[in-house]
């Protein structure tokens, strides 16, 4: 196991030079002239169990990589099996921070999914390293962390980000560009995101006075690693595989975990920016722990760059359906390559997960990830379908965006400076959802002026010790 000492060893030689400089390959990049299927991204994956094993085969499909590593906790995990059989050749490591010190001058870029609260200190490390970084949705748990993390991006501009939030290489992302650059979106004034699936949190007692109480290790796992800067918690299932998604402590709930994939176009085209007010309007099964059972939210942004005050309201929950317009059956726009939640424990709702703008004249309706829009067939939507543009077509998956951006043949669509942002209103809307509460934000001092106990909760609990680094990077 790595100790710290070692651990800031290895960091002050790799600032002195020997691991690789943030520049070297985007500058080496520049001068390759071959087909991208011949030029190989050298990279160490972290998490390679669940939605690990399908971001690696994603990038494994792309045909540009060279895996160098394989690092998860709980390698002997049954979850682990199907990837090592890929990469035997890969070294293995259970800590990410033995990797990068055993290793690190071997690959140039990292792919990461994890659970949330591991986000911040991977990303740190590879921005400090000169490491591209590909993580998984949401980016961090807290807003200050991604302040930090944006605040470090924008000092290491050579260094490839990317937040995986597929959407954003997918048909939707190029509409929408398309179809607001055209004036079909304008004017939004309002817009619904839902997901009403089962939670996996839907099982646990909201009563519930204590957290679960410990069991048996899974054999050899590194759970002290797995639970990185948060503060100890025995080992339980329902912390595990997954399961942290349920807890304020460690994961972001249904808003975190869905809306990256709802709110990512509309956030990033309609330049909303942070909100001014954050407000619970509805929860059933409030509690401490965990999230709620269902929950609406209402996330108030202001006037913008000639643009119209907006209001983004987001549903979860299966007794929790959003009003829907006239006619919303009617539009077109299926949804069957959406992948499933993986969490439907219970009936699934008929409605699945998307969203609808509201403008003065169209409603517009989605699903999730690339699903493109749809216009609701009312009497003015009718006659804007007549007139609507032609769309690019996305020239990479979001996994080649990344692999090309690293070569420096393109640049990725959900950089840091754009998902860290989005990143920040869900954390505003985790702290609203767990206060139960309405509250003011001012986006210019980025503070609440209505609750200094949410205040304190933009930053969190102190790290770990041994994980303080990270936060001073």
């Amino acid at each position: 196991m790595l100790t710290r000492r070692t651990f800031l060893k290895s960091m002050a030689a790799a600032s002195a030079g020997l691991a690789f400089a943030p520049g070297d390959f985007v500058a080496a990049a520049a001068e390759r002239k071959g087909p991208k299927s011949k030029d190989k991204v050298k990279i160490a994956y972290i998490g390679i169990g669940n939605r690990g094993d399908q971001i690696i085969h994603a990038f494994a499909d792309t045909g540009m990589v060279d895996v160098v590593a394989l690092c998860d906790v709980d390698l002997d995990g049954p979850q682990c099996e199907a990837v090592l059989k890929m990469y035997p050749k890969a070294k293995r490591f259970r800590d990410f921070r033995e990797m990068f010190d055993k290793c690190g001058n071997e690959f140039e870029a990292v792919a990461a999914a994890v659970p949330d609260f591991d986000h911040f200190p991977i990303v740190m490390l590879c921005l400090d390293q000169g490491k591209h970084i590909y993580i998984e949705k949401p980016l961090c748990r807290t807003f200050h962390e991604a302040e930090l993390i944006m605040d470090s991006a924008r000092r290491h501009p050579n260094v490839v980000t990317q937040m995986g939030n597929q959407g954003h290489s997918e048909e939707n992302y190029f509409q929408f560009k398309t179809w607001k650059e055209a004036g079909i979106i304008k004017d939004i004034t309002a817009v619904t995101a839902h997901m009403n699936d089962s939670r996996r949190w839907h099982n646990y007692d909201a009563k519930m006075v204590k957290p679960f109480p410990a069991e048996p290790l899974p054999k050899n796992m590194d759970w002290d690693t797995w639970l990185g800067p948060i503060g100890w918690h025995d080992y339980n299932i329902n912390y595990h595989q997954g399961n942290w998604r349920s807890w304020y402590d460690m994961g972001m709930g249904a808003l975190g975990d869905w809306g990256a994939h709802l709110f990512d176009t509309v956030h990033e085209f309609l330049e909303l920016g942070l909100p001014y007010e954050i407000s619970l309007e509805y929860a059933n099964g409030h509690n401490d722990f965990f999230y709620p059972y269902s929950s609406t939210i209402l996330f108030r942004f202001p006037q913008r760059n000639g643009m119209p005050p907006c209001d983004l309201t987001w549903y979860d929950g299966l007794d929790n359906l959003p009003p829907l317009p006239e006619h919303y059956w009617d539009a077109a726009g299926a949804a069957a390559d959406i992948p499933a939640s993986g969490q439907n424990t219970g009936p699934a709702s008929k409605l699945k997960p998307g969203r609808i703008l509201y403008s003065k004249d169209l409603i517009f309706k989605g699903a999730s990830h690339g699903t493109p829009l749809s216009i609701i067939p009312n009497e003015a939507g009718i006659e804007a379908m007549k007139h609507l543009p032609e769309v690019p077509k996305s020239p990479s998956n979001h996994f080649e965006n990344f692999l090309l951006s690293c070569q420096g043949l393109e640049k990725t669509r959900s950089p840091f400076e754009v998902s860290g942002v989005l990143a920040q209103v869900f954390c505003l809307g985790v702290i609203a959802q767990r206060l139960n509460a309405k509250l003011f934000f001012d986006p210019r001092t980025k503070q609440f002026t209505n609750n200094e106990f949410a205040n304190a909760m933009l930053a969190g609990l102190p790290p770990r010790k041994g994980w303080e680094q990270f936060y001073k990077m």
